[in-house]
C-alpha cells in the first residue's frame, strides 16, 4: 500500500478490513473508536469551532496515553495522518479521511501546592484546572475562555489577559510534557529529556507529536480587580486614543484589550450587544481597587459608559473579563502582531471598522503585549514576540461557504494594517491557510522544519497546520 503525500488526509484502505481492524482496535482502548458508520461518530469528532468540518476514517476518543499510543500506532500501521482536538476551538482545515484522536475525557488535574505546580490532562479546560488551582489560592497563565483546552492554548503561545503582561506567555511556564511520538512511544519531553522536541512542541503543537498532559508553574494570585467598560460605536476614536494611551504607561499589573463588536442578534449575545456596534474594553488589574480607579479614569471618562463591570473579582470568575461565548459556532480568524498603533495606525483601523465604515466583521480586537512579554526567558520555545506591543485579532462568524465576503474582509483588515506589523502572528489566532511560517521568525522556523525531520520524518502529524520538511 503506498504511503499518501503530505497533503492527502485520506486513507487508502479497504472499507471492510478496516472495519475489522477498528474492533481490534477498540479492544485494545480504554476508550473508544469510531467509524462513520457507527452510533456517535458526528459527536465525537464535533468541537467548538463548527467551520472546522471533520470527518475522518476513524476518531478515537482516548481516555488514557495508552489510548493514544494505540491510536497513533494503528494510523502509523494504516498509513493514516493523524489530527487531535480537545475542545476544537482553534481553526483548522476541514479534515477528509485520517485518523483523528480527541483527548476531551483527559481531563485529569493534579496540584502540587508546595511546589506551586499542577500537572494537567490533555483535555482539561481552563475551567477544570482553575478549580482546582484556587483551592490552593494559586493560578495558571490561562486563556480568556474557561473552555478553551489548556493544553492546546498553552502550546500555541499562552496569552492570558490576567497573568500575562506580569508573568509572559503560558508556554514560558511549562515545566515538562508527556508525549506520544510518530512511532508511537510516550516520552517526557523537558529542559534535561528530548530538550529539542521539548522547545518545538511550544509552537509546533501537534505537529510533533499529541502532548497527554503537561506540567505547569501557577502563581499566588486568588483575586484581581476585573470586568469591562462599553461604550457606544460612534465614540470609537476617543475610546481608541483613551486605549493606546493607557497602555503605553501600563504597569505590567495591568491588562488591557479593547474590541470592535459588531455582534449578530443570536441566541447567546447579550442583548446589550446584539446587532448594535459596541466597544468594549477588557481589564484585568492584579493590584487595588483605588489603583484600578486611578488607572482606569481616563478611559471611563473617554465617552459615555453603557455600562461597567470592573469590580473585585475571585480567580476562578475570570471569564466574565471577555465574556465569550460557550455555544459551538462557525468563524474563521485572521491576525496579526503590531509593533505599535500609533495615530496613523489608528486612523486606518477607524478608516476601516469605525463608526462610518460598513464593515461586517463581527469582532476586531487589540490585545496589550509588552511587560513580561518582551522578556525573552531562558529555554522559551517556538514562541515570539520581536517588538510586539499589540496582538489584532480578526474574527469573522459564519461557516466558510457562507462567509467569503467576511473571511476576505478579515484578510483585507490584516493586510492593511502590515505597516505596523512586526511581520509573525499569534499563533493560537491564526487560521490553517497553509502557511505556518508566518507565526515564527525564519530562525525559529528551520529549527522547527528539523525538529520535525528528526521526530516524524514518516510526516504522521500532517492534518493541520503542517509543518514542511521539503
Amino acid at each position: 500500500m503506498s504511503r499518501t503525500t503530505p497533503d492527502d488526509t485520506v486513507g487508502h484502505i479497504p472499507s471492510t478490513a478496516f472495519r475489522a481492524d477498528v474492533v481490534e482496535l477498540v479492544a485494545t482502548l480504554d476508550g473508544d473508536a469510531r467509524t462513520a458508520d457507527d452510533p456517535g461518530y458526528a459527536e465525537a469528532c464535533a468541537g467548538y469551532n463548527l467551520a472546522g468540518q471533520r470527518r475522518p476514517d476513524v476518531v478515537v476518543t482516548a481516555h488514557s496515553a495508552s489510548d493514544v499510543v494505540e491510536a497513533v500506532t494503528f494510523a502509523a500501521a494504516h498509513d493514516l495522518p493523524v489530527a487531535v482536538i480537545a475542545t476544537g476551538h482553534h481553526a483548522m482545515r476541514p479534515l477528509v479521511g485520517g485518523l483523528l484522536v480527541v483527548t476531551s475525557a483527559m481531563a485529569e488535574v493534579h496540584v502540587d501546592p508546595e511546589a506551586r505546580r499542577a500537572v494537567v490532562g490533555a483535555g482539561a479546560r481552563w475551567d477544570d484546572v482553575v478549580r482546582r488551582t484556587v483551592e490552593h489560592h494559586l493560578l495558571p497563565v490561562h486563556g480568556s475562555s474557561g473552555q478553551v483546552g489548556a493544553v492546546g492554548f498553552t502550546l500555541g503561545g499562552g496569552l492570558s489577559p490576567v497573568l500575562g503582561r506580569k508573568y509572559g506567555w503560558g508556554s514560558d511556564h511549562v515545566v515538562a510534557l508527556d508525549v506520544v511520538t510518530a512511532s508511537g512511544e510516550l516520552v517526557r519531553a523537558c529542559a534535561e529529556e528530548h530538550a529539542e522536541l521539548f522547545w518545538a512542541l511550544r509552537g509546533g503543537r501537534s505537529n510533533l507529536g499529541i502532548v497527554t498532559s503537561m506540567e505547569i508553574e501557577l502563581f499566588p494570585v486568588d483575586r484581581f480587580i476585573g470586568g469591562g467598560l462599553f461604550f457606544d460605536g460612534e465614540h470609537a476614536q476617543a475610546v481608541l486614543d483613551a486605549f493606546t494611551t493607557a497602555t503605553a504607561s501600563a504597569p505590567d499589573d495591568l491588562t488591557l484589550s479593547l474590541a470592535f463588536l459588531r455582534l449578530p442578534p443570536v441566541p447567546g449575545v447579550p442583548p446589550l450587544l446584539a446587532g448594535h456596534f459596541v466597544l468594549h474594553v477588557r481589564v484585568a488589574y492584579l493590584g487595588d481597587a483605588e489603583g484600578a480607579d486611578r488607572l482606569l479614569a481616563p478611559l471611563r471618562a473617554a465617552a459615555p459608559l453603557l455600562a461597567d463591570t470592573v469590580e473585585e473579582t475571585r480567580a476562578e470568575d475570570f471569564a466574565r473579563i471577555h465574556e465569550d461565548p460557550t455555544d459551538p459556532a462557525p468563524f474563521s480568524e485572521e491576525t496579526a502582531m503590531l509593533a505599535e498603533v500609533g495615530p496613523a495606525a489608528q486612523q486606518t483601523l477607524l478608516d476601516f471598522v469605525g463608526p462610518s465604515s460598513d464593515a461586517g466583521l463581527h469582532i476586531v480586537e487589540l490585545r496589550h503585549l509588552g511587560g513580561a512579554f518582551d522578556v525573552t526567558r531562558a529555554g522559551a520555545g517556538a514562541i515570539v514576540a520581536p517588538s510586539a506591543q499589540y496582538v489584532l485579532w480578526v474574527v469573522s462568524i459564519g461557516m466558510p461557504a457562507d462567509d467569503g465576503d467576511g473571511s476576505a474582509e478579515a484578510r483585507a483588515l490584516v493586510e492593511t494594517m502590515q505597516p505596523w506589523s512586526t511581520g509573525t502572528r499569534y499563533l493560537n489566532f491564526a487560521p490553517d491557510d497553509g502557511h505556518p511560517e508566518r507565526s515564527f521568525t525564519p530562525a525559529d522556523w528551520s529549527r522547527l522544519q528539523r525538529t520535525k525531520a528528526a521526530v516524524d520524518p514518516g510526516n504522521v502529524f500532517r492534518a493541520h497546520q503542517p509543518i514542511v520538511t521539503s
